[in-house]
């Protein structure tokens, strides 16, 4: 008997990767209407949990607010079927009669997926539907912070599939969470792909598994307010978006640009949303919060309100506050109002023109935010395309929150809690991560063309044929004299 808590951990992982390894064989006979039918029931089921699996987050991660992750819930279970549930997943999903083409979906197999805290139960349901939406089974390793509401989001649809007499073991998650367990899960030969979403640690250690990896970590968000903009709407729709969920959307703004032309205004217009501006002692009480001694994000702030974090600063603002804002003057280390601050913080800047934002937001990107998202208030279309041709983000966000449009909320990109930052990033892919990113396509290409013979060839050939006649005369010649001979005799 296993009296290790390591080991136990190393042998649930295995365990289940072979129980889903089955499960997902049988998946794999289904067709696509049977796929559909069991997703959109798991939709419907998460759907009816969303408040409950909501409020559990929120009690066992301290994290967050209970309305804003029953949004999430939703989105990533409702909106997100909307999205996907014509996707071809199964069999044939491509036939090009024209160039003779087609293309077959091939389940990629077991998907191990790690859950970050911050989002613990929407990405739990997103990335179950996402998985057996592309006819793969799928096992978690949950954020040890976040255990049991991502275990419980695995019970509410796990209780759904037995109703619906689907295979044993398609939706698994190990229960006795340790680094060991998760490496073991990573590293073992039926796990197909990696789905890993959190930290760049871990995202690093999904990258250096040795099994193929979808990966994304931080974002470091800047957003761009241009003279042209409705100024009203684009601090109100930064306020929601940096406020949804205390900020814990990885896709959220994390600093603000604005022209000088506008600054005072701007300013005037988040102190209406209640943003609480600090002076210069109050930024730096708030600094050594925001940053451990060693640089890291303390994670005592992170999807905590404003009051509170202001509270662990040691200031008082007033009870009204929804974000706190500190005028920045640099980016890095020594500036922790420019790095990614999962919580309603936001460092501000001020610039001349739309070229200076542009400089400032690629400085900004560089640290820490490199091929995520960035965020630009604009009516001016010429700026909008300026500004967006050389930053190396996979998704600009125009005149919408950037943590909701970034998710698919208010945009028409795929409803994701899996961002892909691109190489700029260090992922193997820039896209929203839908279904499309989880099967094979084995392409069955049709001959339309014959060989046809070159030019060298040609002469080649001609060549030999040339040296092949010569060779038959000379014989010819021989054998002319040997009759001639025999004939003397």
């Amino acid at each position: 008997m296993l009296e290790d808590r390591d080991l136990k951990s190393i042998q649930m992982a295995r365990n289940l990767v072979q129980k889903a390894k089955k499960a997902q064989k049988k998946l794999a006979e289904y067709s696509q209407a049977e796929i559909d039918n069991l997703v959109a029931e798991l939709a419907k089921a998460a759907a009816a949990e969303a408040k409950p699996l909501a409020e559990l987050a929120v009690e066992e991660t301290g994290m967050g607010i209970v309305e804003d992750k029953i949004e999430k819930n939703l989105l990533a279970s409702t909106k997100l079927w909307d999205y996907i549930k014509d996707m071809k997943t199964v069999g044939v999903v491509r036939d090009d009669k024209e160039n003779k083409i087609t293309e077959i979906a091939s389940p990629m197999g077991v998907i191990a997926a790690l859950v970050p805290s911050t989002n613990p139960t929407s990405t739990t349901i997103y990335k179950s539907l996402i998985s057996l939406k592309a006819a793969n089974s799928i096992v978690f390793s949950p954020h040890p912070s976040a255990q049991k509401c991502i275990q419980k989001s695995v019970e509410v649809l796990n209780k759904k599939l037995v109703e619906l007499g689907a295979p044993e073991g398609l939706i698994n998650c190990i229960d006795i969470v340790s680094l060991e367990g998760t490496r073991e899960l990573m590293s073992h030969e039926d796990v197909s792909l990696i789905l890993a979403t959190g930290g760049s640690a871990m995202v690093k250690a999904a990258y250096s598994s040795g099994t193929p990896a979808l990966g994304v970590g931080p974002g470091n968000v800047p957003v761009f307010i241009e003279r042209s903009a409705d100024l009203e709407k684009a601090v109100q729709r930064i306020m929601q978006s940096k406020t949804f969920d205390n900020g814990t959307i990885c896709a959220s703004e994390q600093s603000v640009v604005v022209e000088s032309c506008i600054k005072d205004e701007v300013v005037e217009l988040f102190k209406k949303e209640n943003a609480y501006f600090l002076d210069a002692d109050e930024s730096k009480k708030v600094e050594k919060t925001i940053q451990l001694t060693h640089g890291g994000l303390n994670p005592a702030i992170v999807g905590k309100s404003a009051k509170k974090i202001a509270e662990l600063a040691g200031i008082k603002v007033p009870h009204n506050c929804r974000v706190l804002i500190s005028e920045t003057d640099g980016v890095g280390q020594d500036h922790p109002f420019s790095r990614e601050k999962l919580a309603p913080l936001l460092g501000f800047y001020t610039v001349e023109d739309w070229e200076e934002a542009c400089d400032l937001s690629m400085e900004i990107l560089n640290y820490g935010g490199l091929g995520h998202s960035l965020g630009i208030h604009s009516k001016n279309e010429e700026v909008i395309r300026a500004f967006s041709l050389k930053k190396p983000t996979s998704r600009m966000l125009v005149n919408t929150p950037t943590a909701l449009g970034a998710t698919g909320k208010t945009t028409n990109l795929a409803p994701s809690f899996t961002l892909g930052c691109g190489s700029k990033g260090g992922n193997a892919t820039s896209d929203n991560i839908t279904p499309l990113n989880l099967f094979d396509r084995r392409r069955i290409a049709y001959g339309v063309r014959d060989v046809e013979t070159s030019t060298p060839q040609t002469q080649t050939a001609t060549s030999n044929s040339t040296l092949k006649d010569s060779g038959e005369e000379e014989l010819d010649i021989i054998i002319d004299k040997i009759l001639e001979k025999l004939s003397q005799k």
